[in-house]
Order: C-alpha cells, then sequence, then structure tokens
C-alpha cells in the first residue's frame, strides 16, 4: 500500500433512519471498511431534487477509513442504501493522533473488506450470495 493509499479519511454519509444508519455503520465495521463510525442523532437536510426543495429529518454518520478502501466503501454503501443517490464524501484528515492514525490504517484491510462486505450484504438481504 502506498503512502497515498494508506492516508486517513473522514467519510461523510447520511441515511433516512436510525436502522440503516446502525446497518451502514455494522458493515462498514464489520467488512474492516471502516476502522470507526459515529452515529449522530437527527439532522435536518433541505436539498434539491428533481426540481423540488426539500426538507427531511437524517442521521449523520462519520466513517474512519483511508483512501484505498473508499472505492469499495463507495460501492458496499451504494448496495445497501435505501436512497437513489446516497450522500458518500470524503474529506482528508490532515492531522491527528500517530496511535490514532496506526490504529485506523491496522483496521481497515481491503482484501479483506471485499470478502466480508459481501458476507455481510447477503446477510443482510437474507441470501446466501456472498462468493
Amino acid at each position: 500500500m502506498s503512502e497515498k493509499d494508506s492516508d486517513a479519511i473522514m467519510v461523510v454519509l447520511t441515511a433516512g433512519s436510525r436502522e440503516e444508519a446502525s446497518r451502514l455503520a455494522e458493515m462498514l465495521v464489520g467488512a474492516h471498511l471502516a476502522a470507526c463510525v459515529q452515529i449522530l442523532p437527527e439532522i435536518e437536510s433541505v436539498y434539491r431534487w428533481e426540481g423540488r426543495v426539500h426538507r427531511e429529518p437524517e442521521i449523520l454518520l462519520f466513517a474512519k477509513t483511508t483512501r484505498a478502501c473508499f472505492p469499495e466503501l463507495e460501492r458496499e454503501v451504494r448496495a445497501l442504501h435505501t436512497y437513489d443517490t446516497p450522500e458518500i464524501i470524503a474529506l482528508p484528515i490532515a492531522l491527528g493522533s500517530a496511535p490514532y492514525l496506526e490504529w485506523l490504517n491496522d483496521v481497515v484491510m481491503t482484501p479483506y473488506g471485499a470478502r466480508a462486505a459481501a458476507e455481510m450484504r447477503a446477510e443482510a438481504h437474507g441470501t446466501t450470495e456472498a462468493q
């Protein structure tokens, strides 16, 4: 893994319910795609969708991971998310405690993540499609 791939990032996600947020967080941490996911209480989002302004309650998630894990994290979130176009954005972590960032890099493992995420997705959908 290059130094750039191990760069720590925080991925900001929203979910339509507490249950969906919990499912996403469990999948990400269980699949080693995030070291930690924080679920914040209900927020209000104001956004434009299909030509209209909407106001909806949502749940905000912060997932700490690495740049290398982002493509897989995005793919797995999109596979489980109920929104057509879920918010999945990454912000760089410019500075952080060295022990915390070492732990984060030790916990997230991209090769392991693909298999674990597929198994958890299959379990969430009540199937045995994991390969």
